[in-house]
């Protein structure tokens, strides 16, 4: 049955942001296992979500294992991510009430369009080739340093002993950590944002709030955890242009479980797609057999691919474990 009740958009708690009482509500209605009517919103949701310094994945395990009230909810937001900055809340606003303000969008773009490419056109020739790119130092050293350090602190694990590596986790090498001010300052370096602005060609972007990972090399008794070769994308328009990236934190050779991929696949999805027996799953396939690199770096090295790509990590070979940082960003308009 499809649920009647509705929150409006424009309908906001003491945190003042459009569309937050919205996903609470249709969250809550769900949850319930009432049906509600979203067409269009999963964008708005996705820039809520980012905005506020949220993991996806996190507000929606929040929303649906607690059941909170929205007052519940708000209190929650800001002891998980802080209290959002007022020009954040102008612009998420903003976006919600449309059309577009020109004003309130260079107000946030400072001088992002005006300032100098970071990708070559050779880099952008290869970007259309291959379907991915390496961004070169992508932060400073010193954000590297201060994510690393809060990793190691996130595992109460120590760099020089290898036995502290090794934990059990339900996310393989991903570890469910978003929120630090080491990874908040990498999510707003202006490489970074140029180089996504130069591949959507716009600099008027959205910065996911993503997650990190640590990949310890595989001993007797720990293999690979994954996640191996996979994609992230609805597979009802599979070619469709998107970005993911990665950002390596430390130095990381091809046999460290580098992140790895299948060059200029972003050409040939569609036609391969089409190309399965009906009724067969394209993530069940043998994808390392479409030709999978390993893309090594160093430090500071960001990886940015085209969501078409099939792509994953793999086992770590070396004596060092991977340590990564996921940052995306997406165009604030569709």
């Amino acid at each position: 049955m499809i649920d009647d009740r509705s929150v409006s958009s424009h309908e906001v708690g003491r945190l003042r942001v459009s569309h937050l009482k919205r996903i609470w509500w249709a969250t809550n209605a769900s949850r319930n296992g009432r049906q509600v009517q979203r067409d269009g919103e999963w964008h708005l949701d996705r820039i809520v979500i980012d905005g506020l310094g949220l993991g996806l994945e996190q507000t929606l395990q929040y929303l649906f294992t607690d059941g909170p009230t929205f007052d519940q909810f708000e209190h929650w937001i800001v002891a998980t991510a802080g209290s959002p900055e007022p020009a954040l809340i102008a612009r998420i606003n903003a976006i919600v009430a449309g059309p577009d303000n020109p004003d309130e969008i260079r107000r946030w773009l400072g001088s992002i369009e005006d300032c100098e490419a970071v990708l070559s056109p050779a880099d952008l020739a290869f970007w259309q080739e291959h379907g991915y790119i390496i961004l070169h130092d992508a932060v400073e050293p010193s954000g590297l340093a201060a994510a690393v350090q809060a990793i190691w602190r996130y595992l109460d694990a120590r760099p020089d002993d290898p036995e502290t590596w090794y934990q059990e986790r339900d996310r393989g090498i991903m570890l469910q950590f978003f929120q630090h001010s080491a990874f908040s300052a990498n999510r707003r370096s202006r490489r970074i944002h140029k180089a996504f602005a130069q591949l959507w060609g716009t600099a008027d972007l959205f910065v996911s709030t993503d997650r990190c990972g640590f990949n310890a090399p595989e001993r007797e008794g720990w293999a690979f955890q994954g996640p191996d070769l996979h994609w992230d994308i609805d597979f009802e328009e599979p070619g469709r242009f998107g970005t993911q990236g990665i950002l390596y934190l430390t130095d990381t050779p091809p046999d460290q479980g580098a992140f790895t991929l299948v060059p200029g696949f972003h050409k040939q999805i569609n036609q391969w797609h089409d190309s399965l027996p009906a009724g067969q799953d394209p993530q069940q396939q043998d994808l390392h057999a479409l030709g999978s690199l390993a893309i090594g770096g160093q430090a500071g090295d960001m990886v940015i691919w085209h969501q078409a790509l099939p792509h994953g990590s793999r086992p770590n070979r070396s004596d060092q474990p991977r340590i990564v940082q996921y940052i995306n960003m997406y165009p604030a308009r569709t």
